[in-house]
């Protein structure tokens, strides 16, 4: 495969930052991806997938590999669960409606989070209540230096908060392919505890939800609050929750009284951080033709035209201003480059 010189990464991230790779190859299949890479032995790879968890700061002196490979397969079921293979390339949010649409349970509360399968497993994305890991089986990646592809398991893929193996000690060593999903036929998990899907069920007059029911409660609740990158350049959510200890809280709590938390364990909570934003005064600020979304302070938008590194200078303003009013250390979610 032939790749293409100076290709705009524009349509290539949610944030819409106009910057060029220097060369650009669309991978639709394994074996490409396998030709790509062997022929460009030299080249430095960056791997692309739906572009929904990435901060573009400037060009990419790279070959870019954006992974645009299709496919949904039933591997196994039975009576009660189905195992459901998809390919790294799938829209996140059609396979959960596609996992709708067949009453598969599991993705539900997972509804309308951007992005692509192969990149939901590095983040470990989670929702309402709802983990990636709680419905992964396995995942397949290729070795860049090999070209060897290689299954993992839940255990290998070490999954954390908004982590991953894959984000940590195999960062830019493989390139996910394929994801395995543990679904649900009947007698499903229904979680309606957390945020405010109870409530928005309730709108719906709705008292013996289905996981379309439930489904339907996480987009409006997203939509109500969350920008839509196709109107509004963003990533969702760009940092994550700190977790801090009992103690921290409790002194934290003293000067906030109503700060907000969730109980983690006997030792740890974690604190949101779009409250911490909010309250350092970040929440609907404007910089011209970026800033902070005025419904949601977790959410950094690009009006249009913005630059990448100002939306990063921005971010690292408002970690600095929360650290200096809650001495809280705010870590991104977002991949920077």
């Amino acid at each position: 495969m032939n790749a293409t010189k100076n290709v705009s990464l524009k349509p290539y991230n949610t944030f819409g930052i106009d910057v060029s790779s220097k060369q650009f190859c669309s991978i639709s299949t394994v074996e490409e991806l396998k030709e790509v890479i062997s022929t460009h032995p030299k080249d430095e790879l960056f791997i692309l997938g739906g572009g929904s968890n990435i901060l573009l700061t400037r060009d990419v002196n790279a070959l870019v590999l954006h992974i645009n490979i299709k496919g949904i397969t039933i591997i196994s079921e039975t009576e009660n669960t189905i195992t459901v293979e998809v390919s790294a390339g799938e829209n996140w949010h059609e396979f959960v409606l596609f996992c709708i649409d067949n009453n598969y349970g599991g993705v539900e509360n997972l509804s309308l989070i951007p992005g692509n399968v192969g990149t939901a497993p590095m983040q470990n994305i989670g929702a309402y209540g709802v983990e990636l890991k709680d419905v992964f089986e396995s995942c397949k990646a290729l070795d860049i230096a090999s070209l060897e592809e290689k299954t993992f398991n839940k255990e290998d893929c070490n999954f954390g908060y908004r982590e991953s193996v894959f984000k940590r000690q195999l960062k830019s060593k493989y390139i996910l392919t394929s994801v395995r999903f543990r679904l649900t036929k009947k007698d499903h998990k229904l979680n309606v505890d957390y945020g405010a899907i109870r409530d928005e069920l309730s709108k719906m007059n709705v008292n013996n939800p289905t996981i379309k029911d439930i489904s339907n409660a996480v987009i409006a609740i997203r939509q109500s609050k969350l920008p839509d990158p196709k109107e509004i350049g963003n990533s969702g959510s760009f940092f994550k929750n700190p977790v801090v200890s009992v103690e921290k809280f409790n002194q934290l709590k003293s000067n906030f009284p109503n700060i907000p938390s969730y109980k983690i364990s006997d030792q740890e909570v974690k604190v949101p951080a779009g409250w911490l934003i909010e309250t350092a005064g970040f929440k609907g600020k404007t910089f011209g033709n970026y800033g902070v979304h005025k419904k949601q302070a977790l959410v950094l938008v690009n009006y249009g035209g913005a630059d990448g590194q100002d939306i990063y200078n921005l971010a690292k303003l408002i970690k600095k201003t929360v650290f200096r009013l809650f001495n809280i250390e705010i870590e991104t979610e977002v991949n920077i480059l």
